[in-house]
């Protein structure tokens, strides 16, 4: 039985280092047939494969989102395949994403985790510690790690998500100015069609963290920046308590001594909240050693707080530039 096309879409600035280690992985990939269509802003030359379906399609300078859609008006699959430069797939990623898309008429979509690489730095290991912390990311931590099982969901990263081409053009594509903040878009327009979305902690790519300082809180601030606007406009995705829970711990540890101006033993609760929360960041953070883990502990909280601050101030923003 003739497996359908699949048609993997990457954006990029430019070709870099990242997107040359990925494509030895995308000859590994034990599905067929697939194309890939990389977009980068000018013209690039350089042969990436010779054993593969590349094309190279200049997009000039656009954002990620439209890059995505002018990929998908190209593409000659039936499924896209939706990823990043700095990403790799898993050997089994296509295949296992088409099973589970094919298994039923009603599924839109489906992802998975972006696993950070071993072989990413130790600041670029914190960052990936810190996002797969069920103390920082929660439920969400499935994300970053492969957890649980296959279920359905409302919200999957654009790094790794793999959608029907009539799904996608039925609901209009990305259609967004917004980075980050595209793929949730997209995600609420598939399940407001009627559409299923799936997570498959099988479903697995490599996603190379960004190193702690400073791209690491720039990239906190950007997803609480948008996260809070979203959940203005979008609140079926964003108005959820998970995501405000960083600007109440902001609050607390901001102003939460102040009562004890006038009542000296609460001193003892706000020490005590706080000695709790550093214990549990430690316990339930990532890392190898001690030191790993206690620099995993206070990246949480300093992430904690960034994504507190620019989520507040997403909630207070009229509108949203890139």
């Amino acid at each position: 039985m003739s497996r359908p096309l699949v048609s993997v879409i990457i954006p990029l600035k430019a070709f870099n280092h990242y997107i040359r280690e990925a494509i030895p992985y995308y000859e590994r990939l034990d599905y067929s047939p697939f194309e890939i269509i990389i977009l980068p802003d000018e013209n690039e030359t350089e042969v990436l494969s010779q054993k593969l379906d590349i094309r190279i399609v200049p997009s000039g300078p656009v954002g990620p989102a439209e890059k995505r859609d002018m990929g998908a008006k190209l593409a000659k699959g039936t499924i896209l395949a939706f990823t990043d430069d700095d990403a790799y797939p898993d050997e089994k990623w296509l295949s296992r994403a088409v099973d589970i898309l094919l298994s039923s008429d009603d599924i839109g979509a489906v992802g998975g985790p972006g696993i950070t690489p071993p072989s990413d730095g130790f600041s670029q290991r914190l960052s990936g510690n810190i996002y797969a912390s069920l103390w920082m990311s929660g439920n969400y931590r499935k994300r970053y790690i492969p957890v649980g099982t296959i279920h359905e969901d409302y919200d999957l990263p654009s790094v790794n998500l793999i959608v029907k081409k009539e799904v996608f053009e039925s609901v209009g594509g990305f259609d967004s100015t917004y980075y980050p903040g595209e793929d949730t878009k997209l995600c609420l327009a598939i399940k407001e069609k009627g559409h299923r979305i799936l997570y498959s902690p099988e479903v697995i790519v490599w996603h190379h963290r960004r190193p702690l300082f400073p791209n690491h809180f720039r990239q906190i601030a950007n997803y609480a920046l948008h996260r809070g606007f979203f959940a203005k406009r979008y609140p079926a995705t964003s108005l959820k308590m998970a995501y405000l829970l960083p600007s109440l711990f902001l609050l607390g540890t901001l102003f939460g001594w102040v009562p004890s101006l006038l009542f000296p033993f609460l001193w003892w609760l706000y020490g005590g909240i706080l000695f709790v929360y550093f214990l549990g960041a430690f316990l339930f953070g990532e890392g190898k050693t001690v030191f790993e883990r206690l620099a995993t502990m206070i990246g949480i909280f300093a992430s904690h707080l960034t994504y507190g601050w620019f989520f507040i101030q997403g909630l207070l923003t009229k509108e949203l530039k890139r």
